[in-house]
């Protein structure tokens, strides 16, 4: 469930639990919509396997193991920081979740293979320093720990021998390296990985903060060709007080000027944003900010969250927006995102663009992480084609 660092950590999961008859729900925790998914999909995973072993992990089960190891589908809850252990496997423990924010490290166990995708998601980062007022989250993955360069480098090197593209994913991926000796830059580590891993060929960035791209990041953004023209920026809102009162770091009019910078440095960077509809206090000026800020920063990968109030959070607990409110301003930014989105993807009409193919073979995505089908093709290949028209949204080659 969620987000690439799960998919990542996923497969790690899998590698740990070959030919045990288990099956393993990975939650999340970012929206009580994204925690009643992961009660649904239990409620169907036991349906379809009545005989099976059934294990909660993940940021939902960390926050709150003892609601999920009352259901009555469910056997063991196992903890984000234990998730990744052999150990934590063989323990009989029904619930074994320990204190995340005494974690110190990441990544004990790294996926050794991603044989069932395109691309391999590599966790270079885990949890998160900040406290943003909306956020459950760094209850769920701890403070922010990094994975050391060399560690990092070796699982590239031997992914890149079968994977043409490797995505770096974190929770607060920007935030890499302070508590690593010399404290690296991400920067630093993109850098390091372009120039030990040279066969690799493709390299995407999950999401970014943009108050945390220096300048070494933004030249690679913007100069290096193998790191791929896709920003997909934490942004959540385009009103200066909604983001205060988020405790964002940000402005909107840095938000603004950062990616018109990217823009003019490299024109065909495709930017992505997270986006909140109805946060606490919001008012229509507010939102149409928010609404103006697609534009404004050229959105065409548009992540759009209704605000969902997170028990424990300073949000929840601030003057909240109706429900049918919130529901129809995530409807009206999710209307002029697609809108946009269409007008970008008509642009492309006529461009080439370089193809990882995907599953089942004829589909795949281009550098800007548009999606594109094409004639069957190997999948891992990468391949150029030419974009003839849209179908359904999607880009045909």
């Amino acid at each position: 469930m969620g987000c690439r660092l799960n998919l990542a950590e996923g497969e790690s999961i899998r590698a740990l639990l070959t030919g045990r008859d288990t099956i393993v729900v990975n939650s999340c925790a970012v929206t009580n919509e994204a925690v009643k998914q992961t009660r649904q999909a239990i409620r169907r995973a036991r349906r379809e396997s009545p005989g099976a072993e059934l294990v909660v992990t993940g940021c939902a089960a960390q926050i709150d193991p003892a609601g999920f190891a009352a259901m009555p589908e469910v056997n063991r809850v196992i903890g984000n920081a234990e998730k990744l252990r052999p150990e934590a496997w063989e323990a009989y423990d029904r619930v074994l979740v320990q204190d995340i924010m005494a974690v110190r490290e990441t990544a004990p166990h790294l996926a050794a293979s991603f044989s069932t995708h395109a691309r391999a998601f590599v966790e270079v980062q885990n949890g998160c320093d900040h406290r943003c007022t909306f956020c459950a989250i760094p209850h769920g993955r701890g403070n922010s720990r990094s994975v050391p360069a060399g560690a990092v480098i070796d699982r590239i090197a031997a992914l890149a021998e079968s994977h043409a593209e490797i995505v770096l994913t974190g929770v607060d991926l920007t935030s890499y390296g302070p508590d690593l000796p010399g404290s690296p830059s991400l920067g630093q580590l993109v850098e390091r990985i372009l120039t030990h891993v040279p066969q690799l060929r493709r390299l995407r960035l999950s999401s970014l903060d943009g108050v945390e791209i220096d300048d070494r990041l933004f030249a690679l953004l913007t100069q290096e060709p193998r790191l791929q023209p896709h920003v997909h920026l934490s942004l959540q809102a385009g009103d200066d007080m909604v983001l205060k009162r988020m405790k964002r770091r940000h402005s909107r009019a840095e938000s603004v000027a950062l990616v018109q910078r990217l823009k003019a440095a490299r024109p065909d960077v495709a930017i992505g944003a997270d986006l909140i509809a109805g946060f606490p206090t919001e008012d229509a000026a507010m939102f149409a900010n928010t609404l103006a800020l697609i534009e404004d920063c050229d959105v065409v990968h548009p992540h759009i969250f209704p605000y969902s109030p997170r028990a424990g959070t300073p949000a929840a607990r601030m003057p909240q927006v109706a429900p049918a409110i919130v529901k129809a301003r995530a409807a009206r930014l999710r209307e002029a995102a697609a809108a946009h989105r269409s007008r970008w993807l008509q642009s492309l009409i006529g461009s080439k663009q370089q193809i990882l193919v995907e599953r089942p073979g004829d589909r795949g995505h281009a550098g800007n992480f548009a999606e594109v089908r094409l004639a069957p093709a190997r999948v891992g290949d990468i391949v150029t084609v030419t974009i003839k028209a849209i179908e359904d949204g999607k880009l045909i080659a």
